[in-house]
């Protein structure tokens, strides 16, 4: 089935994506509740700034729109709309004049819509009025990278339906702030923590670790002290959540996002309290972990 085949009947105008960039997806606010069956949540890593997109253009909180991932992307209206850019600071320009971050623009019929290169942070959202209308996948339009659930990734020439417009906000300034080069999270300990010695569990609390660039929806990898063993053998696979710190065998951690696997076989050190920061940590960025064991 072609991806123009899968447009559903009454959308309310259509977006035409002429320059998809590296990795720009729908999301929304993803499908909790289904890990019992093998599904991860997926849904906007930055769910704040998704939802303040949909504010200005007028869309419900939930509507789907476009997470944009670091390099940008261009997209044509084929109807007037408005359209905001939210999350990692990135410029914008409609019809080729530079727009404002954070507002409502309005977007004449035909007008090519251009989000640049992220400037600070790595995710931006672009809300649309009248959300992103793909068909929903048990209750969420949001592209899941991992198990292929939801729309694919966006690719050159991709049409992309709307939904009905409602009226725009009349917000004229949104503060905002870049984000941190130093993310302090809070951890809990377990459930196996006891699988590492008392260093690395030392290690894992009082020394620093950097973003690696390798990090993607899935996860955020770290580089850093290595976290040894006290247990040499497998785990058969278990559930793990969002926020998990798995440690795989190069004893370097990785936070699960919002498409992590719902099972894996490698010990969970300890599960971290919120992950949201972790959206539009760049590579480099440095992560220190301080909490208690459960």
């Amino acid at each position: 089935m072609s991806r123009a085949a899968r447009l559903p009947d009454g959308a309310g105008g259509v977006i035409e994506v002429l320059r998809a960039g590296p990795l720009t997806t729908v999301q929304d606010l993803g499908r909790p509740g289904y890990a019992h069956l093998g599904v991860p949540r997926a849904g906007a890593l930055d769910g704040p700034a998704l939802r303040l997109a949909n504010r200005l253009v007028g869309n419900a909180p939930d509507a789907a729109g476009l997470e944009v991932t670091a390099a940008g992307c261009s997209l044509r209206l084929v109807r007037a709309g408005t359209v905001a850019l939210t999350g990692a600071w990135a410029p914008l320009s409609v019809a080729g004049r530079a727009a404002g971050f954070g507002l409502p623009v309005p977007v004449p019929a035909g007008a090519v819509v251009t989000v640049g290169r992220a400037v600070y942070g790595v995710r931006s959202y672009l809300a649309v009025g009248g959300g992103i209308a793909v068909e929903p996948v048990l209750g969420s339009r949001s592209t899941d990278t991992l198990s292929g659930l939801g729309p694919a990734p966006l690719r050159d020439g991709d049409p992309l339906p709307l939904g009905p417009a409602a009226e725009p906000s009349t917000v004229d300034f949104v503060p905002w702030r870049p984000p941190p080069g130093e993310l302090a999270l809070r951890i809990t300990l377990g459930p196996r923590a006891d699988w590492f010695t008392r260093d690395a569990l030392a290690a894992l609390l009082t020394t620093a670790y950097t973003v690696s660039p390798v990090s993607n929806r899935v996860g955020a990898r770290l580089s850093g002290a290595s976290l040894t063993r006290a247990e040499a053998g497998e785990l058969p696979s278990e559930g793990v959540v969002l926020g998990a710190v798995q440690v795989p065998a190069s004893g370097q951690p990785l936070i699960f996002l919002a498409d992590h696997p719902t099972t894996g076989g490698y010990p969970v050190i300890g599960v971290v309290d919120d992950v949201m920061p972790l959206a539009q940590a760049v590579p480099g960025t440095t992560v220190t972990f301080h909490g208690s064991e459960r």
